[in-house]
């Protein structure tokens, strides 16, 4: 076991217990670290009643994955796993001070796993249905309503080629752009091409009973027949995020270097949604592990280095 520092308690601390900072954590309990994890809510993916394209979790609810994923991290006596809000970040590599009310920890490096917060549009009906019947990902709630009929809620041209895709599922699928943006004549022939139907009007509202979303109602007084709507909402960073001033790419979400996954603040890593739009359990699940064995390369040599190994 790594010798400690009584003054320096953790090697590592990971702000964030989802996919990616589970996984983190148990790949450093499993290198002989002393860990801690933090954790808060709310959950982002809480809404959503199952987990998809986890192999060997397929299916799981959110919340017993992360119970069975702190069962086993409990195996190990040098991981210990938190209930608890990091409201500040300071100090330099190998000497962190991370905040938490009047509480104050010391860390050597440090793994963010915060994910980020989603900003809805503000459309009658969607706050009901999010998660339910309203989407962000066809791999993740695909399946389960495959061969109906779909919409996809486009917030800029950028992603229009993703309704094509979207008919891999269904053969029903109409784009609605809201008005918010110049549909590109190429772009809407591509469209047609491909069977997606195309609503520029303003969406009014969701039609929904229950949680079952039944139709999409349009500002001009039609709707349009949909039982899944997909969108990729705005995205906001968590405020210890915000705090520290990590360098962000044109998207808004955090850099990282490729190979190590550290941020532009040196001895701080990151791994999971809040550095990718690649979302899901299982990219965040293995950009945690990428980042701790990264972490875990760096960190012993710098402890060899010290005489603390």
């Amino acid at each position: 076991m790594a010798i400690v520092d009584p003054n320096m308690p953790y090697d590592v601390v990971i702000v964030g217990g989802g996919p990616a900072g589970l996984s983190a954590a148990l790949a450093l309990g499993r290198a002989r670290k002393q860990v801690l994890l933090c954790d808060s809510g709310p959950r982002r993916n809480q809404r959503a009643a199952h987990l998809h394209n986890f192999v060997t979790r397929d299916g799981t609810p959110p919340e017993e994955f992360r119970q069975i994923a702190r069962q086993q991290l409990a195996r190990y006596p040098n991981v210990k796993v938190r209930d608890l809000r990091i409201e500040s970040i300071s100090g330099a590599k190998g000497a962190f001070t991370l905040r938490a009310g009047q509480e104050a920890l010391e860390a050597r490096r440090i793994i963010l796993c915060v994910g980020m917060i989603d900003e809805p549009p503000p459309i009658e009906g969607f706050q009901e249905l999010w998660g339910h019947a309203v989407f962000q990902c066809p791999y993740c709630h695909g399946w389960e309503a495959k061969e109906r009929p779909w919409g996809y809620l486009a917030r800029d041209s950028a992603m229009l080629h993703f309704a094509i895709m979207l008919r891999g599922w269904s053969k029903e699928v109409t784009v609605f752009t809201g008005g918010a943006f110049e549909l590109p004549p190429h772009d809407r022939a591509d469209l047609e091409e491909a069977g997606v139907r195309v609503e520029t009007a303003a969406v009014a509202r969701l039609m929904h009973q229950g949680l079952s979303l039944q139709g999409v109602a349009l500002s001009d007084g039609r709707s349009v027949a949909c039982e899944a709507l997909f969108i990729h909402p705005a995205q906001r960073h968590v405020e210890v995020i915000a705090a520290l001033g990590l360098s962000l790419d044109q998207d808004g979400l955090v850099k990282v270097d490729p190979m190590t996954r550290e941020t532009s603040i040196p001895g701080v890593y990151a791994a999971g949604d809040l550095c990718t739009r690649a979302q899901g359990a299982m990219f965040a699940a293995a950009a945690g592990i990428h980042a701790a064995g990264m972490v875990n390369h760096e960190l012993t040599a710098a402890l060899v280095k010290e005489g603390l190994l």
